[in-house]
C-alpha cells in the first residue's frame, strides 16, 4: 500500500500510517508530490494541492483522497467520483480553534485591540480614544449550528452574552440543549449586536450577508466571518460600514484571497482581517492529522468510509452489521451480469428480513458495481462511482425494502435487459456469501471462485455429461449444486458447479453440445 502525503501533516498522523505493516509512506510536498502519483493508493492533502482531473488521471491506482480539514474546494469531486476515488474530510476537527478565533475577533472589535496596539507601539497614548464595550449582555446571532457554531455558542454563553441562532436543519431540542432560542433569519438580523456565520456554501447561502440583509440589521452591528468568503457580499459590507449601519467587521475568509493592500476593505479602520487562520492551531492540526490518518487506514484495511464526501457513509457500527451484505450484493451483481443477455435497462434490489431495516445505500451501490464490472469497458466501478456510472448509461435503479416478508435475511438482485429479466438471490451463511436462487429456482452454492452455471432441461444424462466433459479436460469439481422448477413442461433445471480452475470457452462449448443444455456460463467471483 502506497500512501502519498502531499502537504505538511502532524507527526502523529504520519506515525499512524508508518505503523501499518508493509505500507510504503511517501512524505512529500506540493511541489514534488506529482512524481509519486502513479503508484499512490491514497493521497493526503490539506488546502494547497489542487486535485484536478489531470492529477486523478496520473494516479490510476488511487482509491482514497484524505483532506485534513473541513472544506474540499481543492478536490474535484465529480472527477474523483467518476474515477471511483473516495474523498473524505475531517469535519469538526478544528471546531474549537475556529470558535476561539471567532470569539477573539469579537473581543478585538469590542475593545479595538489591533488599533490600540498599533497606536501604542507608535508612541501614542490614546486611552480615551479606545473606549470599548463589553460582550456581556450583548446579543450574538449565530447562523449555523454545526460543530463550529455550537462551540461558538458555548463560549459566547461563558461571556454572559444572549445567544440566538438560525439553522433550519436542527431540531428545537438541540437548541434547548444549547440553551438558546431558534429564530428566523430576519429576526436574527434585527436583534443581534454581533452576527457570526458558520454555514457551508450552497446556492441558498451564497452572498447570504448582502445589501438586503444589512438593511434589516440594527445600527452598530458587528460581523464575523470565519466560514466562507462567498457568504458575504464584500461590496455591500463596504457600503454598510460607510453608512454607519455596520460598526465593524472581522474577516478570516474572502471571496478571493487578497494578495496586496489594494483590497477595498483593507483601507477601512472598522475592518479586521486575518489570513484564513481560524483553524490554524497546533492542536487543530494535530487532531485533523490523526483523524484523517485513522479514517484512511480504516478504509484501506476494512472498507469503512468515515466522513465520506462523495458517497453514502456508514458508522463503524452500521458497517459491522452491513459489511457482509455489502460484499454479498457485489457478488450477486457480478454473478447476475454473467447470466444476462442484451443491454441492461434496470437493476432492482429487494432486501428481506433484517436487511430491510438497514441503511442500504452501500448495498445498492455495491450491487450496481458488481453488474457494471462485468463490462471490460468499465475499469473501476465501485461503491463510489456506481450510481454515477449507472446514470450515465441510462439505467433505472430501484430498491425495495420488504419488512413484512417471512423471508430470511437475503438480497434479491434483478437485472432487466431488452431480452428479459435475470434474478439472483443470496444470503450470508456462517459469515460467507451464498447463492440461494437463480431465476426463482432454489440452488444453494458458495459465491466464490470459479463457477459454471448451467440451465438445462430436466432430463437424464445431463449430470453425467457435465462430469465427463469437465473430467476429460482435467477440471476438478469442488461443489455441485442442483435445482429445478417444480412446474412446467418440460421441467427446467439449474446446476451451479464450483471448479478449482476457471472453465474456458472451449469447454463451455463442449458442455453446450448436449441438446438438453440451453446455457453454460463461466463466472469468476473474487
Amino acid at each position: 500500500m502506497n500512501v502519498l502525503i502531499a502537504e505538511p501533516m502532524s507527526q502523529a498522523g504520519i506515525e499512524l500510517f508508518q505503523a501499518q505493516q508493509g505500507w510504503n509512506i511517501i512524505v512529500s510536498n506540493p511541489k514534488e508530490y506529482a512524481q509519486h502519483l502513479a503508484t499512490a493508493d491514497a493521497l493526503l492533502v490539506r488546502s494547497v494541492v489542487q486535485v484536478t482531473p489531470e492529477v486523478l488521471a496520473a494516479a490510476p491506482k488511487l482509491r482514497v483522497i484524505g483532506r485534513a480539514g473541513v472544506g474540499v474546494d481543492n478536490v474535484n469531486l465529480p472527477a474523483s467520483t467518476a474515477a471511483g476515488v473516495l474523498v473524505m474530510n475531517t469535519p469538526g476537527g478544528n471546531a474549537v480553534s475556529v470558535a476561539e478565533h471567532t470569539i477573539a475577533l469579537m473581543l478585538s472589535m469590542a475593545r479595538s485591540i489591533p488599533q490600540a496596539s498599533a497606536s501604542t507601539k507608535a508612541g501614542k497614548w490614546e486611552k480615551k480614544k479606545f473606549l470599548g464595550s463589553e460582550l456581556r449582555g450583548k446579543t450574538v446571532g449565530v447562523i449555523g449550528l454545526g460543530s463550529i457554531g455550537r462551540e461558538v455558542v458555548r463560549r459566547a454563553r461563558a461571556f454572559e452574552m444572549k445567544v440566538i441562532a438560525h439553522d433550519p436543519y436542527v431540531t428545537p431540542q438541540i437548541a434547548k440543549d444549547l440553551g438558546l432560542d431558534l429564530v428566523t433569519l430576519n429576526e436574527l438580523y434585527a436583534k443581534s449586536d454581533y452576527i457570526t456565520v458558520h454555514v457551508s456554501l450552497t446556492p441558498e447561502t451564497d452572498k447570504l450577508l448582502n445589501k438586503e440583509a444589512f438593511a434589516m440589521m440594527k445600527k452598530g452591528v458587528r460581523i464575523v466571518n470565519c466560514a466562507r468568503g462567498e457568504l458575504l457580499d464584500e461590496l455591500a459590507l463596504k457600503e454598510a460600514i460607510e453608512s454607519g449601519k455596520v460598526a465593524g467587521a472581522s474577516l478570516d475568509v474572502f471571496t478571493k484571497e487578497p494578495t496586496d493592500a489594494s483590497f477595498p476593505l483593507f483601507g477601512m479602520e472598522q475592518v479586521l482581517a486575518t489570513p484564513h487562520i481560524g483553524g490554524s492551531t497546533e492542536e487543530a492540526q494535530e487532531i485533523v492529522g490523526v483523524r484523517i490518518a485513522e479514517q484512511v487506514v480504516e478504509y484501506l484495511l476494512n472498507g469503512v468510509a468515515i466522513n465520506a464526501v462523495n458517497m453514502p457513509a456508514l458508522s463503524p457500527e452500521q458497517y459491522k452489521s452491513a459489511g457482509p451484505y455489502i460484499d454479498l450484493a457485489e457478488r450477486l451483481g457480478n454473478f447476475a451480469a454473467h447470466l444476462v443477455t442484451g443491454n441492461p435497462t434496470t437493476v432492482r434490489l429487494t432486501y428481506f428480513g433484517h436487511i430491510a431495516d438497514m441503511n442500504t445505500s452501500l448495498l445498492r451501490n455495491s450491487g450496481l458495481a458488481g453488474v457494471l464490472n462485468r463490462s471490460t469497458a468499465i475499469s473501476r466501478a465501485n461503491v463510489v462511482n456506481a450510481m454515477q456510472l449507472a446514470a450515465d448509461r441510462g439505467w433505472n435503479v430501484a430498491e425495495v425494502h420488504d419488512k413484512r416478508s417471512a423471508h430470511s435475511d437475503t438480497i434479491r438482485l434483478e437485472v432487466e435487459t431488452d431480452s428479459g429479466i435475470t434474478t439472483v438471490e443470496g444470503g450470508v451463511v456462517l459469515g460467507k456469501p451464498r447463492l440461494m436462487h437463480v431465476d426463482g429456482i432454489y440452488c444453494e452454492a458458495p459465491l466464490l471462485g470459479s463457477i459454471v452455471l448451467l440451465k438445462n432441461l430436466d432430463v437424464p444424462g445431463v449430470i453425467g455429461h457435465v462430469g465427463n466433459v469437465l473430467g476429460s479436460n482435467r477440471i476438478n469439481i469442488a461443489n455441485f449444486s442442483l435445482g429445478r422448477r417444480d412446474s412446467g413442461e418440460p421441467l427446467e433445471a439449474i446446476a451451479v458447479v464450483s471448479t478449482d480452475t476457471l472453465v474456458p470457452q472451449e469447454v463451455l462449448d463442449q458442455l453446450m453440445s448436449n441438446p438438453a443444455v440451453k446455457l453454460a456460463r463461466s463466472v469468476l467471483i473474487g
